[in-house]
């Protein structure tokens, strides 16, 4: 929150951290419609007539996922920037924080959504009689392997795989291969990881926001929580690294935009600190 009258309000005028931050904040709301179109493509293999709601809504857990973190990230920059403390009324403040259990809701089924799907790959036989990719082209299967799919067709199916155990995965929509399990049983629980991670972040963001609400800026609470979120940034980018590795791109370059939008509502803190600290000293 901002005090009226204070250094960092919206009196200051625009500057270039603020550009910064827009251009941030688009490239994410562009990355939200790409993962949108992304899942769609994915849901036309990895769904069927007979799929069930929670089958729908773990399809599109990155949809919802990065829908409730959007929601979060513009509340956290209403609360440490662009709202004066007056702005915080009792209706307006009981509204954030009915939003905020909706996205924590969001986020508690992506994670749901990845723990079900890890557990599922952990259990996986290979399918019985089955020793070419081409016994299985009746199935109206697609074959999938580190996230790229394609319709298992006679025309394809001798050039897709030359394994010979397969896997069905996906909730028995999609086949793939030995290695093919295993890629996605390490994309599954980096996606887990990543999801957990971020949670942790929100956390400690949100219990210092609160301390620095009641004007408290210092002790062991607040090193603390910033001691950690400083090591999970570093996870985080362990991370993108490891999109690179599997040359998923977008998901390493989406990553990177998500940090630097989190650490510009990292910097709103900072200096919401200071100007609480500034107004310590001035009474």
């Amino acid at each position: 929150m901002t005090t009226s009258g204070t250094p960092s309000a919206m009196s200051t005028g625009f500057d270039l951290r603020q550009l910064i931050k827009i251009v941030v904040y688009s490239l994410l709301f562009m990355n939200f419609i790409i993962y949108v179109t992304d899942d769609i493509r994915i849901s036309a293999h990895t769904l069927d007539a007979n799929s069930s709601l929670l089958d729908v809504t773990a399809a599109y857990a990155t949809t919802l996922d990065i829908f409730a973190w959007l929601t979060l990230l513009m509340l956290f920059e209403l609360e440490t920037y662009l709202l004066s403390d007056e702005a915080f009324t009792r209706g307006r403040v009981m509204m954030m924080h009915g939003t905020r259990w909706v996205c924590f809701l969001f986020l508690a089924h992506t994670l749901y959504a990845y723990g079900d799907s890890g557990l599922e790959l952990l259990g996986l036989s290979p399918v019985p009689d089955v020793t070419s990719l081409c016994q299985l082209v009746d199935g109206e299967l697609s074959y999938g392997s580190n996230l790229a799919y394609a319709v298992l067709s006679p025309e394809n199916c001798s050039t897709l795989s030359t394994d010979s155990q397969f896997y069905l995965i996906e909730k028995g929509t999609v086949v793939t291969d030995t290695q093919g399990l295993a890629i996605e049983q390490q994309l599954v629980w980096i996606d887990l990881a990543e999801a957990l991670t971020w949670l942790v972040i929100l956390v400690c963001m949100e219990a210092v926001v609160r301390l620095q609400d009641r004007g408290i800026t210092r002790g062991v609470a607040i090193r603390s929580a910033n001691w950690l979120k400083a090591v999970l940034y570093v996870t985080l980018w362990m991370i993108a690294a490891y999109w690179i590795y599997r040359g998923h791109y977008m998901y390493a370059w989406d990553e990177a935009l998500w940090i630097l939008g989190f650490l510009a509502i990292e910097m709103n803190i900072s200096d919401w600190k200071s100007e609480i600290r500034s107004e310590s000293e001035a009474a």
